[in-house]
């Protein structure tokens, strides 16, 4: 549920923490700690708190969007889950979805689309949905992301298949059969044939 600034200044009152001190505070522990539990903590909290607008002007001040994008290029998959989760939450707001979009954030997260972390999977893809604008549709409504989230119509998560099924039927103009997962098993033949014969060459 959002909060209204009547509502934070109730729950902290006169001498809780301010929110903008208490957000930099996160920041500085996730940037400055060597403790990788602690790293996941703050970087789930940051992420609970990029899901109210209340937040969303000091969330840009503390570049707290960019921290979520870094976490795209971690080999730690909790990072990556986590910071993408955050980016999920915020990504409605203009402000937000241009920083995304202008600071390379597309490319990576339709490599999370790949990635075996259900949770991921579907922030992934919901993320995907909200960034999608004129301007940047054509990098999101590529034939490259139709594949991956055909692939996705074989996850165990009904879940997941049920956002992917959303995201084909919603832009890609063609409802999915219920043939898809033959179509998958055929796009990995033939992506495995292909593999071969450049190994061949």
């Amino acid at each position: 549920m959002f909060s209204t600034r009547r509502q934070l200044e109730r729950r902290t009152g006169k001498s809780g923490t301010p929110r903008f001190e208490y957000l930099e505070e996160l920041v500085n522990e996730y940037q400055n700690t060597n403790d990788q539990e602690a790293k996941y903590q703050v970087l789930a909290n940051l992420a609970n708190f990029a899901y109210d607008p209340i937040n969303y002007d000091w969330l840009l001040q503390l570049n707290v969007v960019d921290l979520f994008l870094d976490t795209l290029s971690e080999p730690d998959e909790k990072l990556k889950e986590f910071g993408l989760g955050g980016l999920c939450n915020l990504c409605l707001e203009t402000r937000n979805k241009e920083h995304i979009i202008d600071n390379g954030g597309i490319p990576m997260i339709i490599d999370c689309l790949s990635n075996e972390n259900l949770n991921t999977q579907l922030s992934a893809i919901t993320t995907l949905i909200f960034l999608i604008t004129p301007k940047s549709e054509q990098f999101i409504l590529t034939e490259h992301v139709k594949e991956e989230i055909i692939k996705l119509l074989q996850c165990d998560s009904v879940c997941v298949k049920n956002l992917a099924t959303i995201f084909l039927e919603d832009y890609f103009s063609s409802k999915v059969d219920k043939n898809a997962s033959e179509n998958v098993i055929e796009y990995n033949k033939q992506n495995k044939k292909r593999k071969d014969n450049e190994l061949n060459y």
